[in-house]
C-alpha cells in the first residue's frame, strides 16, 4: 500500500468516524418527524406550517440515505478487489456527505420553522428559520471553507 493509499485510508476513515457522530441528529429529527402526523393537533396545523413539515419530512429522509451511504459503500465493496483506498470512492464518498448535510440543513430549517410557528407567530418562526439557516451555513461551509482557507 502507497502512502496515497495510507492517506485516502484514513481520510475515509475519518469520513466515516464523522458521520456516526452526525447520523443519530440526523435520526433523531427525521423519528420525530414521523411522529407529527399521529398527533391530533396536527389537524390544526395552517398550510404553510404543513409545507415546513413536508419539506422537513421529506428533506430528512433524503439526508438520512444520503449519510448513511458512505458506509453502505463500504460494507458492499469490503471484499471487492477496488478497496475504499482508491481517491475516487472516497471522493465520491465525500461529495455525497455534504450533500446528506446540506439537505439536513434545510430539514432542520424546515422544522425550526414549523415548531416556531406552532409556539410563536408566523413572524419569530420566519426570524428562527432565517437565524438557523445562517448558522448551519457559517458553521458548516463558511468556517471550513473560507475561515479556515489559509491553513
Amino acid at each position: 500500500m502507497s502512502a496515497d493509499d495510507d492517506q485516502v485510508e484514513e481520510e475515509f476513515r475519518s469520513l466515516l468516524e464523522g458521520l456516526r457522530t452526525t447520523l443519530p441528529g440526523v435520526q433523531l429529527v427525521t423519528a420525530f418527524l414521523l411522529t407529527v402526523p399521529l398527533y391530533e393537533t396536527y389537524d390544526t396545523l395552517d398550510r404553510s406550517e404543513r409545507t415546513a413539515y413536508y419539506i422537513a419530512f421529506v428533506s430528512s429522509l433524503l439526508a438520512s440515505l444520503l449519510l448513511m451511504a458512505p458506509s453502505s459503500h463500504q460494507r458492499l465493496r469490503s471484499g471487492h478487489s477496488v478497496a475504499r483506498r482508491h481517491r475516487s470512492h472516497l471522493d465520491t464518498a465525500v461529495r455525497i456527505a455534504v450533500a446528506g448535510s446540506t439537505i439536513f440543513g434545510v430539514a432542520i430549517t424546515a422544522v425550526a420553522f414549523m415548531v416556531s410557528s406552532i409556539v410563536l407567530s408566523t413572524g419569530a418562526a420566519i426570524a428562527v428559520a432565517v437565524t438557523t439557516a445562517l448558522v448551519c451555513a457559517w458553521s458548516w461551509y463558511y468556517v471550513p471553507l473560507v475561515a479556515f482557507r489559509g491553513d
